[in-house]
């Protein structure tokens, strides 16, 4: 039991590990996105400045004629006095003119080409007008209007994630530039998760495959446990059967040791029945159609006669109605009842109560053991059929792992804890298929389909 709980301490740090690191991840990716998303703003902001700034450099030249004039003098050699503060005024100005190669450089490298990937679209003031519109991909079939409809919808969307960028065009004219995100941008935002996808399902896989190869393992050394055990108990069966025909002998005519060789023999034939029992496991079983009420009476009629006696009544009944006819390996499944029917024995610490009862549900038929027992922890609950786990300081932890390799992998049914509470019981549900009546055991079936015995 401490096994399992150190093993679900260590799963459950490893997924907090898992979780922090994909949290972390996601965050330094998307202040990666961040940053990235920063440049480019700045990017489309130099670009509108550049775009603002072309438009307010190209202005009417007020000083052409003087321009002109001071050219005609320089050729001829002569300047006039009169024209002198005209001249130098024209002077300033075009001196205080930008040259002509940075408006070339403006256009042709920021203005012009748009260096950067961000979908970017120009309106006017009101948002109605599309100006222009840089690595936006709309699709240009259908009239200007819907082309139109189309960017201005884009350029919406583009102002819930950057708010507009305002500038003044020629003549003052206000336009926006709406923007959204670089496909770069958008590709680093949405990798961590894609990652995190195929990493999980990485995982996912391995972890499968890793639990398939420990079940297998675990399967096998049980298998083999149990064929061991049969190998073991052969030959002292085989002895014992020789000591109890030497008892009788000796003391022959003894009634009383005639009884005690009697239940010696019947002992002894059940644990011939469990040895091979345990020589099946691992093998496929044959499933023939049963009666239930017979087998389970069986075994009800053996639990009894060894319910403690001392200081405390323990009642057992069975409710399996004649009729119920089911696919089975009887050997295998009176083990399955008798696990159940011991378990509920033990978790009874003083009067107590323990039921069976059956009934037809569709194609298949639902068996019930329930118990007036103290309970299972609900923390454990889900640990109860692994192998090797116990709740008993002297339990193995096979039987109910063995019942449910019985039940569901050599029956084709279900073996399931229905419900249980600390000091109000349990209940187990087993699920057969139903199979139809070939006859044989009506009379033993309506012997046992109602029995009730209180020590």
């Amino acid at each position: 039991m401490q096994a399992y709980r150190t093993s679900a301490k260590l799963k459950l740090g490893l997924i907090a590990a898992a979780v922090v690191i994909a949290v972390a991840s996601l965050a330094w990716t998307n202040r990666l996105a961040d940053r990235l998303a920063q440049q480019d703003a700045e990017a489309v902001r130099l670009w509108v400045r550049g775009i603002e700034y072309q438009a307010h450099a190209r202005v009417f030249n007020p000083y052409i004629t003087e321009l002109s004039t001071l050219d005609s003098l320089v050729a001829v050699g002569r300047l006039p006095a009169a024209d002198t503060a005209g001249l130098r005024a024209a002077l300033a100005w075009a001196e205080g003119m930008p040259p002509s190669e940075e408006l070339d450089f403006v256009f042709n490298e920021i203005v012009e080409p748009a260096r950067f990937s961000v979908p970017a679209i120009i309106t006017d003031s009101l948002h109605t007008v599309v100006v222009g519109a840089r690595n936006v991909r709309v699709d240009s079939s259908g009239s200007e209007a819907d082309v139109r409809a189309r960017l201005l919808a884009h350029a919406r969307a583009f102002d819930r994630v950057n708010p507009p960028i305002r500038f003044e065009y020629l003549d003052g004219a206000v336009q926006f530039v709406h923007y959204g995100e670089s496909r770069m941008s958008r590709m680093i935002r949405f990798f961590p998760y894609i990652q995190l996808l195929f990493v999980s399902l990485f995982v996912l896989v391995g972890y499968l495959s890793f639990s398939y190869v420990r079940r297998s393992e675990q399967s096998l050394l049980w298998v083999g446990m149990a064929k061991e055990a049969a190998h073991q108990l052969g030959t002292p069966l085989s002895s014992m059967i020789g000591w109890i025909e030497l008892l009788r002998l000796q003391r022959e005519g003894d009634e009383q040791v005639e009884g005690v060789a009697d239940e010696l023999e019947q002992d002894v034939a059940r644990l011939r029945r469990v040895a091979d029992r345990f020589e099946k496991i691992g093998t496929a079983p044959v499933l023939v159609p049963r009666e239930l009420a017979p087998v389970v009476g069986r075994v009800a009629d053996y639990m009894r006669r060894r319910i403690p006696q001392q200081g405390r009544t323990v009642g057992l009944e069975v409710f399996v109605p004649a009729g119920l006819w089911v696919w089975l390996n009887a050997e295998l499944f009176e083990w399955v009842i008798e696990n159940l029917l011991k378990n509920a024995l033990d978790a009874i610490e003083g009067d107590g109560h323990i039921s069976v009862h059956a009934r037809p549900a569709g194609a298949s038929v639902r068996i019930e053991v329930r118990d007036t027992g103290k309970g299972i922890d609900r923390r454990v609950q889900r640990m109860i059929f692994r192998p090797g786990f116990s709740t008993k300081k002297r339990g193995w932890g096979l039987g109910l792992s063995l019942a449910r390799r019985i039940v569901q992998e050599y029956h084709g049914g279900r073996l399931e804890l229905v419900e249980s509470r600390p000091g109000a019981g349990t209940t187990f549900a087993i699920t057969l298929r139903a199979a139809e009546e070939t006859g044989g055991d009506g009379v033993e079936a309506r012997r046992h389909a109602r029995t009730r015995v209180s020590t």
